[in-house]
Parts: structure tokens; C-alpha cells; sequence
């Protein structure tokens, strides 16, 4: 044994075993590259590099854009409880945006259309690229999109063009005047859109249960999503409109999550 045989090897230094002097450079030469014990520094860093890394990595959420065109607010009212229910899913949000106005502001005024809030912006048709799955709201006219809507879709030429949004999911929700004013048709009409993008079209069906063969009162959406009667324009959406949102929210942001693809 060497000096202080029987002691316990210090932990300042490594030993190959506790029968063998430590290195003397005079009397054993060198030590090999290899065989050196990496600096303090850097095994300190071997150690903590990885944790560092860990640490720093975020987990980006998966975004569903929620564009809407609302003139009275009836649509923004299911647009943001779409928004709470995609919030509610873990790893999601949901993301209020609007579409252009195509009207005149003397024109909005003598049809009464109340200011528009200002913290939800403005779409361009270039961030729709920068979606995970899209949700389109808007009223009927003539059972068909309003025409805010429908110039929107008429911007996305340069997307279509290179299918850049070729295989996304998205789906639809309506507001009508009346009963039969176009629940059902304004999403028929408005699939050609997702068509010949490539989106993928994602109904509700009857995934929301018991609420949708309720006929006790009135209430909008059909299988092909969420829907809202406004009636003269002074009619709030309903406790179950709100919800059948609520859950196309939910219910969407689970079918993104399936498309997800883990980095």
C-alpha cells in the first residue's frame, strides 16, 4: 500500500483502486489524453448540460384559429365560447381573429352596428398558415356565407395556389334570423371552400349528447356545428347554444390533437 494505507481513498481524486498509489508524473511519465480526468469545468457541464437543456425547452400549444365575421355580436358571443372550450383542452388555445369589414363606416352607422371590440385583431389571409386547425363563424345570407366571409376565402388565392393549407382540420359555425334561415345550408354551402384548399372538414355530429334532440326550446347548430338564432337581432344566444359552442371548442381542439404530430 502506499501512504496512509487503510484510509479511506479521498474523494478530491480519482483512484483506479484502493490498493494503488496515485499518479506520479516523475516516476510513471505522463498520463494518456484519454485517460485524464476531464476538467472541473467541463464534467460540470457534462453533468448540467442536459438538465439546462430541459429546462429551457417549452412546450408550444397548438393554436385553432377561431376567425369569425360578426355585425351584430351574436357570432362573437359562440366565437368566444369556442375560445374557452379549445382552452380548456391541455396543450390548446384558441385564438380570436376577424375578417376584413367590406362596408362603408356611414353604411355600418345607419344600420346601427355597434363598435367592434379592439382586442381581437384583424386576419390577414397569410397567418392562416400558422394554424394547427381553423374554425370559421359567421351569419347566413340567403343560406349562404355572409359576404365579409366570402371575400376573405377570395384572399386566400396565393395559399390555394401551393395548397398550403392542404390537410388542416376545420369546420364551420352559423348565426341565422329564423328557424329555417339556413342553419344547416350555410355549412353545406361553405364546404367547397375547405375543398379545394384540402382542409379538412370537421363536423360535430352528435358528439354534444343529449342537447342535440332536445326540443323543448329553441336552439341553433346542427351536426355540421355550433349555431345561433338572433332572431329581430335583439335575441341572446341560448345556455345550450353557448354549450353545443363550448363544445365544438373542445371537441376540435381533441381532433388537432390526434393530427398533432410529436417533435
Amino acid at each position: 500500500m502506499g501512504k496512509g494505507g487503510g484510509c479511506v481513498p479521498s474523494k478530491k481524486r480519482s483512484v483506479e483502486s484502493a490498493d494503488q498509489d496515485p499518479p506520479n508524473r516523475e516516476r510513471d511519465g505522463p498520463v494518456p489524453a484519454q485517460e485524464r480526468a476531464p476538467p472541473a469545468a467541463a464534467a460540470e457541464a457534462e453533468v448540467t448540460a442536459p438538465v439546462t437543456v430541459n429546462n429551457a425547452q417549452t412546450i408550444k400549444k397548438l393554436r385553432i384559429f377561431i376567425i369569425f365575421y360578426s355585425m351584430y355580436g351574436h357570432v362573437e358571443l359562440l366565437a368566444r365560447r369556442i375560445k374557452k372550450g379549445a382552452d380548456s383542452i391541455d396543450g390548446v388555445e384558441g385564438v380570436l381573429y376577424r375578417v376584413p369589414e367590406t362596408l362603408t363606416s356611414e353604411v355600418l352607422e345607419q344600420m346601427r352596428v355597434p363598435q367592434k371590440h379592439d382586442e381581437v385583431p384583424v386576419i390577414s389571409a397569410e397567418k392562416l398558415v400558422e394554424a394547427d386547425g381553423l374554425l370559421f363563424g359567421f351569419p347566413t345570407r340567403y343560406g349562404c356565407m355572409a359576404a365579409q366571409m366570402k371575400a376573405f376565402f377570395d384572399s386566400t388565392g396565393g395559399l390555394w395556389r401551393e395548397q398550403r393549407l392542404a390537410g388542416v382540420p376545420a369546420g364551420f359555425f352559423v348565426g341565422t334570423g329564423t328557424q329555417g334561415g339556413g342553419q344547416e345550408t350555410t355549412a353545406w354551402t361553405a364546404i367547397t371552400q375547405l375543398a379545394h384548399h384540402g382542409m379538412l372538414y370537421v363536423p360535430i355530429g352528435y358528439t354534444f349528447g343529449a342537447g342535440m334532440f332536445k326540443m323543448d326550446t329553441i336552439r341553433g347548430g346542427s351536426p355540421y356545428g355550433a349555431g345561433v338564432f338572433s332572431g329581430d337581432g335583439t335575441r341572446e344566444p341560448s345556455t345550450t347554444e353557448l354549450a353545443l359552442a363550448e363544445h365544438q371548442g373542445k371537441y376540435m381542439a381533441s381532433i388537432v390533437k390526434r393530427f398533432a404530430v410529436p417533435c
